[in-house]
């Protein structure tokens, strides 16, 4: 008896059945048995939440197109060299653990006892972390935000509720194409205002994300978590200014998507005013197609060991740095508090002794040297506003952008789906 022709390429020489390809994503494939566990842990989480999920095949569909999109930008990661470290890993799992009141070591025995292998959570997790790196790098680099934008933010932000509050929130994307027609953009308005109405006679928000939403959290009910208020997209903070708990939003339009926000809860939110900072700088290599992981960190090492021979470190920066915004000034960061920069670079200032050069660490932006100048206590409260409406502005436009380059990699891909 001789195997279907679609079966034969899932079966070993011996005719056992290995895999099935759920669907080939340029040089690589998504696996049937990624897609079964995929499902099977999302049905088993909506149980658990007592949620109602789509019908099994707009399920299947909306799961299968979540891990194209997931291989597509691993991929990705891989060209150009970008790599997670076990260090950087552990710390994420660290903090994961810290957040739940478990000792780390207590981890794998715990995740075993919920029938979760924790090397193959690892591996998820690194994946997931390889993907926000990426998506830091090649959107979050390309946003910019003017004096004039942040002189406007503070100025909303002055007596605004918004800025003085923490909320919890859960969120709906309807994506549109990046040059929508009119046609698209008034049957993407249609939809949102249908699925508001649903919302307003008491539907479920989290089963309706999770059937119509793009979001990355549409799955899990299209929760966004705590957002600290004066980090809230600027696309949202004006309709939350007068919302409660429990309330939502009518459809937001953006440039290519509309949005529905709920208010799941809301608290109100300490301001500091004093920071410890550091006054640093540092040279930096991307590692890209050219340029491998490797080949980034030795360049730095080779660096080093000039700098602890006597070179100067601005010069050296001036070479070698990628850093556009400080190569010219010879690495010069300026004075910054915790906050500012990535986990394993904040982590390395606090570790590092005044006027030594570090050695060479990993952050998702590349290869790093830093050195420590000077410590200080500073009060940073006018400082603060500018940084968090910076951040604020910049969460406002990562969305959109977000979804306009996930877009651009999906339409350059070459998928063919198998299920």
């Amino acid at each position: 008896m001789v195997a279907p022709a679609t079966a034969a390429d899932e079966l070993s020489e011996t005719g056992e059945f290995l895999d099935g390809v759920a669907a080939i994503v340029n040089e690589g494939v998504v696996l049937k048995s990624q897609l079964t566990s995929q499902i099977d842990t999302i049905n088993v989480r909506a149980a658990e939440q007592n949620m109602q999920l789509p019908p099994p095949d707009i399920l299947e569909e909306q799961i299968l197109e979540r891990l194209i999109m997931a291989e597509i930008q691993l991929q990705r990661a891989d060209r150009i060299g970008l790599e997670i470290s076990d260090e950087m890993l552990n710390r994420q799992i660290a903090s994961i653990a810290q957040g739940n009141n478990i000792p780390f070591e207590e981890m794998p025995r715990l995740l075993a006892q919920d029938g979760i292998d924790y090397a193959e959570f690892r591996r998820s997790l690194r994946e997931e972390i390889t993907i926000e790196q990426l998506r830091r790098i090649e959107v979050g680099q390309s946003i910019n935000v003017s004096e004039r934008e942040i002189e406007q933010c503070i100025a909303d932000l002055e007596g605004n509720v918004v800025a003085n509050s923490e909320y919890e929130l859960s969120h709906i994307l309807l994506a549109m194409p990046e040059a929508a027609s009119s046609e698209e953009v008034a049957e993407t308005q249609a939809l949102a205002n249908q699925i508001y109405a649903q919302l307003e006679n008491g539907a479920d928000f989290r089963q309706l994300a999770a059937r119509y939403s793009a979001g990355p959290t549409a799955l899990e009910g299209g929760s966004l978590g705590w957002l600290d208020g004066q980090q809230v997209p600027t696309l949202f903070a004006e309709v939350l200014q007068d919302m409660a708990a429990g309330d939502v939003a009518p459809p937001i339009r953006a440039a290519s998507s509309f949005h529905i926000v709920r208010v799941d809860n809301l608290r109100s939110a300490v301001e500091r005013s004093e920071v410890n900072q550091a006054k640093v700088r540092h040279i930096l290599i991307m590692p890209d197609e050219i340029i491998d992981d490797a080949t980034a960190k030795q360049r730095l090492e080779e660096s080093l060991e000039k700098i602890r021979a006597g070179e100067d470190f601005g010069e050296q920066a001036k070479l070698l740095s990628d850093d556009p915004g400080t190569a010219n000034l010879g690495g010069e960061l300026g004075w910054a508090g915790p906050g500012t920069y990535a986990p394993e670079f904040e982590q390395t200032i606090a570790s590092s002794e005044l006027g030594v050069v570090s050695e060479p660490f990993r952050t998702q932006f590349g290869w790093h040297i830093l050195e420590v100048q000077e410590r200080r206590v500073y009060d940073n409260t006018e400082d603060l506003k500018e940084r968090n409406c910076d951040l604020r502005i910049r969460n406002g436009k990562m969305e959109e952008e977000s979804q306009l380059w996930m877009q651009r990699l999906r339409d350059e891909a070459f998928v063919q789906t198998r299920i």
